[in-house]
């Protein structure tokens, strides 16, 4: 009786995940980057941006129903080479988990070792969509005088998400957030 029991639950699980993926796709809004800024100084290479995007109805209901997003940023910065491949300089990548709190009606977003907990899924969003002055490199990382670029990408990271949601997420456009920016600086 209790192994069958458990087969009904996690069926039912299974029906409800699968249940999420059954309306039509919606089209994702373009993401874009705004006020992308790369700042070489003393302090080393910085980098602002906004990142513009709304989430469709999927995935909110896919979050109010208690699916965690995983959003993440990855900056690389190269110098270029005639004779070989660019050399990674710099590697550097941020990730951002946004959870909705039903008992408490809350959105909380946590990076590292930080959490903050806000009222609505814009307020949450805001948290994610920008970044002011995050240092990708240290001064003595980068030759003087040359020319580097930075390869920096933002997504929702549907790696991150329950197995069963990554296979029924195959070719859904209103999964698909990301963006990426190829940006040149002395």
């Amino acid at each position: 009786m209790g192994l069958r029991t458990a087969v009904w639950r996690t069926s039912g699980l299974l029906l409800s995940v699968l249940a999420l993926f059954a309306a039509p796709p919606a089209q994702a809004d373009e993401i874009a980057l705004d006020n992308v800024e790369v700042l070489r100084d003393e302090e080393g290479v910085l980098l602002s941006y906004t990142a513009s995007f709304e989430l469709s109805e999927n995935v909110i209901e896919a979050l109010v129903k208690g699916v965690p997003l995983h959003f993440a940023a990855e900056a690389k910065i190269f110098r270029p080479r005639w004779y070989w491949r660019d050399r990674l300089v710099a590697h550097a990548e941020r990730g951002w988990r946004l959870i909705y709190q039903p008992l408490t009606r809350k959105y909380r977003v946590s990076t590292g070792g930080l959490n903050q907990s806000y009222d609505t899924l814009d307020e949450a969003l805001t948290t994610l969509r920008h970044s002011a002055r995050w240092k990708l490199a240290e001064p003595e990382q980068l030759q003087a005088n040359a020319e580097h670029y930075l390869e920096f990408s933002f997504k929702l990271d549907t790696t991150q998400l329950p197995r069963p949601m990554q296979i029924g997420i195959g070719g859904q456009a209103d999964w698909a957030i990301a963006v990426e920016r190829t940006l040149r600086f002395d």
